[in-house]
């Protein structure tokens, strides 16, 4: 149990550090589009510290293998949670970025509504060191599909919506749960591929007969569309975000995704105490509206002090 702890702590430093080295690498690149997957790719694996902060991700990814070995879907998350913390220290002393109050107040009810959810996840006696190793292939079809439909569809609203002449500076809340819902079904994806490589299934099956079970699953090749999507949408919505604000949205909708049809599609069953039912349900309807009300755009940049508005003669 403690070696899952440490790996999730180990997984929300190196998933901090990998968005914040790929958000200063991107700065400094050109205009990048996800209409141009091949153009982005070469831009961005030019840049060192670009590679940097993939490898810190890529490393990420392997302690979150481990977790899902070790923790419930619920613990997992509750601890990855805590990575908001780290992820917007880290931006405003390396990147510069600053909340504003509002989202500041907002970041902190999307902390609560997940320790809500968290909570709820939680149970008594032995069931709280309990984690599922199987899920039908069918629920994880129809529970992850419509979900990456929904997050290429709303990012590419998004990115309609940014081409129009006289927009306002978008916050890309839309670009987080888009591509938040590709992480979300991405978490569920590894946490498949974490049941076959677990020391039980391996000592039954032995590493070639889990590799082959595998490959008939749909968890390798969730992961696939999901790493080629969510690396092109993730880089350009980087580019153009702030860093402190669609990082902690793409977080929690993952987590809250993860942790709520992760769970049901797990064979977790729902609380039976009123008191932790009412918790999930408050805990998912409040991250939703705090979401939906969190601010679209930025602040238009205002002219300098004393500047003249140019008419014409």
């Amino acid at each position: 149990m403690w070696w899952g702890v440490a790996a999730a702590l180990l997984a929300n430093t190196l998933y901090s550090v990998g968005f914040v080295l790929e958000k200063r690498a991107l700065t400094a690149l050109p205009q990048i589009s996800i209409r141009e997957p091949v153009r982005l790719l070469g831009l961005v694996l030019r840049s060192p510290l670009w590679i940097g902060g993939s490898l810190s991700l890529a490393a990420g990814f392997g302690a979150q293998l481990a977790v899902y070995r070790t923790l419930p879907i619920a613990a997992a998350q509750g601890i990855f949670v805590s990575g908001l913390v780290l992820l917007v220290l880290l931006s405003a002393r390396l990147l510069g970025e600053e909340t504003t109050g509002r989202e500041r107040y907002a970041l902190g009810a999307i902390l609560l509504a997940l320790l809500m959810v968290v909570l709820s996840l939680k149970e008594d006696g032995s069931g709280a060191d309990h984690v599922s190793r199987s899920a039908p292939y069918q629920l994880i079809l129809l529970v992850c599909v419509p979900s990456l439909a929904a997050g290429v569809w709303l990012y590419g609203s998004a990115e309609r919506r940014t081409r129009h002449r006289h927009r306002m500076p978008t916050t890309g809340v839309e670009y987080g749960v888009a591509v938040g819902l590709l992480y979300g079904v991405s978490s569920l994806a590894i946490k498949g591929v974490s049941n076959y490589l677990s020391s039980s299934y391996l000592s039954s099956s032995g590493f070639g007969g889990a590799i082959l079970e595998l490959l008939r699953s749909p968890y390798p090749y969730l992961l696939l569309f999901t790493g080629a999507f969510g690396l092109v949408m993730s880089q350009a919505a980087l580019q153009r975000c702030r860093a402190s604000l669609i990082v902690p949205v793409c977080t929690t909708v993952t987590c809250l995704y993860t942790a709520v049809l992760g769970t049901l599609s797990f064979g977790e069953s729902l609380p039976s105490d009123p008191l932790r039912l009412a918790l999930r349900l408050a805990g998912t309807v409040l991250a939703v509206a705090v979401l939906l009300s969190m601010p679209k755009h930025d602040p238009a940049p205002q002219p300098p002090i004393g500047a003249k508005e140019l008419t014409p003669p």
